[in-house]
């Protein structure tokens, strides 16, 4: 029997005149596959359900953070248990003092961090860091990487950006950008350049590790090497935006993953379990800068609080244990490989991006390495895939330009279903 979304769309037509988009984040909107969005009314483990009860073995995992899936019941204890003792302080709390010691002994590239409340306020006040720091203005972002809708950094940005086609926004005077400089994922060359001109100007280098937001571009051998010692040379910071690998890849993110060390490291909703939260940190020398102890001004009310620390020492003790990084590899090695199966067999031009527990199907071939390369993928191919998935309960992210994750909640029975419906899904194209 085919979905019905009846209720959903009823939502969506009310939601329309008092949300621009009928939305409170674009991409959820489901513009770039067509149709109208669904609204979850509740969610459990590898499942979501929406408010028309339909059942979707959900592959966004809320865009990556839910690493043991939703609702998890240790996660869901220690939310209530700290709500009972206050939803927000304003002051500090015992748990943000044990998650810092964790993300310290976890990331390589860190001896002290400040929390945030949410990944964008991560990435801009890292490059504020990093500015202070080196007593330098330029900055040096990569095509297709996204890292949160600060001014400056919306310049050929990935995630929405790259699926409403407006990878700048209106709203940004050019002097924001001036100091912005653009360089192509996975080529070095584009980065010499840069710095050969701009050497002496560059503050720093700012970079997803692995690019997740137009699908997942890993790196190139030798690329996060290089921009390692171009960075050193010249003096300038580098910073990786860890927002999705960080605790993703390993415990240690992306840099204890590749043996590749960054001056400054961002994290995002993971540490929360999900909840609003972010992070920035770095060596206590380029850390010792950041007020109350130096000069340059970071704040945030609900930074560090109370829920979202709770939620995040819940899903970062959980994760660390009995070899749950390599039953996530192995699952997602189970469905990406039978993917890739179902292409050959039915000689569909389709790629596979894939790292971990995080993949993106392009429907193109050979697979994208670069901002370019992942823009030639067919959309329209994508939104009828997204479609048919969608009808018969598997939830993949609604644009062609996001990462599919899964949590420790999913299993081989899911991930079997999910085969047959992207059989059946691929098929039809």
């Amino acid at each position: 029997m085919k979905a019905q979304f009846t209720k959903s769309k009823k939502l969506y037509k009310i939601a329309q005149g008092l949300m621009p988009g009928g939305v409170n984040s674009p991409v959820r909107s489901f513009n770039a596959v067509g149709g109208s969005p669904v609204f979850i009314s509740k969610a459990k483990g590898a499942y979501t359900y929406d408010e028309d009860g339909n059942k979707y073995i959900d592959y966004m995992s809320s865009w990556g953070p839910l690493i043991l899936g939703h609702s998890d019941v240790d996660v869901v204890r220690a939310i209530k248990q700290a709500a009972e003792r206050g939803t927000s302080y304003g002051a500090p709390c015992a748990d943000e003092v044990v998650m810092a010691k964790l993300i310290v002994k976890s990331f390589p590239g860190i001896d002290m961090v400040r929390m945030t409340n949410s990944g964008t306020e991560a990435t801009m006040s890292a490059v504020r860091l990093a500015r202070a720091y080196t007593n330098r203005d330029y900055i040096v972002k990569f095509e297709g990487c996204y890292h949160g809708h600060a001014d400056y950094l919306l310049v050929q940005a990935g995630s929405g950006a790259t699926t409403f086609g407006t990878p700048s926004s209106p709203g940004v005077p050019k002097s924001f950008t001036d100091k912005t400089l653009l360089a192509k994922y996975n080529d070095i060359e584009s980065v010499e350049k840069l710095f050969k001109k701009y050497g002496d100007k560059i503050a720093t280098v700012i970079l997803e590790p692995v690019a997740a937001n137009m699908g997942v571009i890993p790196p190139q051998k030798d690329f996060l090497e290089n921009l390692r010692k171009i960075t050193k040379k010249n003096g300038a910071l580098l910073i990786f935006d860890e927002v999705i690998t960080g605790f993703r890849l390993s415990m240690g993110g992306a840099q204890k993953y590749f043996g590749v060390i960054p001056d400054i490291t961002c994290l995002g909703k993971i540490i929360g379990g999900g909840l609003p939260v972010g992070a920035f940190g770095a060596s206590r020398k380029i850390m010792s800068i950041v007020a109350p102890l130096g000069p340059m001004y970071q704040a945030g009310t609900l930074s560090g609080n109370p829920l979202a620390m709770a939620a995040g020492l819940a899903t970062l003790d959980k994760l660390n244990k009995n070899s749950n990084y390599t039953k996530l590899r192995d699952l997602t090695n189970s469905l990406v490989g039978g993917l890739e199966d179902i292409i050959r067999k039915l000689e569909i031009k389709a790629s596979i991006n894939s790292l971990e527990s995080m993949f993106t199907m392009f429907f193109t071939e050979p697979a994208p390495h670069d901002y370019k390369t992942a823009l030639a993928s067919d959309t329209k191919k994508y939104s009828k895939f997204f479609e048919n998935l969608l009808s018969t309960g598997i939830m993949f992210p609604p644009s062609q330009f996001e990462a599919v994750f899964l949590s420790l909640s999913h299993t081989e029975k899911d991930v079997d279903k999910t085969l047959n419906a992207l059989y059946k899904s691929l098929k039809d194209l």
